[in-house]
């Protein structure tokens, strides 16, 4: 998964939210310099990473990418999911969405020092494109893809990337709504966390009642 679902699954701990942030910026020994809940925060976010990867929804998404992205594939889907998951924030979460990202940015910034160096180069930019909450949007979408293509090594795909994404956007939002109330499980399951918010009963005789974000970008 992405930026915005490590968040969600972190439920409210602020150390636990740091970690699984960072999760894919720290190796080796330099996990033993954080704190107790920071680390746990960085195994989970590994662990979201595995089942992410193992799970046969995703899997189904992965194979509309191979062609354009190839060993890549899985991290447009990560960022598509995220898409999903801010789209449809309101079916996950009763706060809003942009005030959740906010929070998030301002956790960071007071955390600031102990951040990797290369998550404090990412930070300024996520808060100044405000990417998390702008992932609601194929716009958002298509701007994150271009800034990941420009920063990382995923090849530059964008107009690929977004023709499949817009071709296949019912049948990847059900495989999203699959994968993701079963991932809520594993963390509730394996970590005791819930998400903020999460109410279980949303999901009745197996169907979710999706609801959009309806906030305005102008506020």
């Amino acid at each position: 998964m992405n930026f915005l679902a490590h968040l969600y699954l972190s439920g409210d701990n602020v150390d636990t939210r740091m970690g699984n942030f960072i999760g894919d910026y720290v190796k080796g020994r330099s996990l033993e310099r954080y704190a107790d809940g920071v680390q746990k925060g960085i195994f989970i976010h590994r662990a979201i990473d595995f089942y992410t990867d193992t799970h046969p929804a995703t899997f189904e998404v992965r194979q509309l990418f191979r062609e354009g992205y190839r060993k890549y594939a899985g991290v447009v889907v990560d960022v598509f999911f995220d898409h999903f998951l801010a789209r449809y924030w309101a079916t996950f979460s009763p706060f809003p969405l942009k005030g959740f990202t906010r929070k998030f940015y301002y956790q960071m910034i007071l955390r600031y020092r102990e951040l990797p160096k290369k998550v404090r180069g990412v930070l300024p930019l996520l808060i100044q494109t405000n990417r998390l909450y702008s992932y609601h949007k194929i716009e958002g979408m298509e701007q994150t893809l271009q800034i990941m293509s420009r920063v990382t090594s995923l090849p530059d795909r964008t107009e690929f990337a977004i023709e499949t994404l817009i071709y296949n956007y019912s049948f990847i939002r059900d495989q999203f709504l699959i994968f993701f109330p079963d991932i809520i499980d594993y963390i509730k399951e394996e970590y005791n966390i819930v998400p903020s918010g999460w109410d279980e009963d949303l999901i009745k005789a197996g169907a979710i009642e999706l609801k959009e974000n309806k906030e305005k970008d102008s506020e």
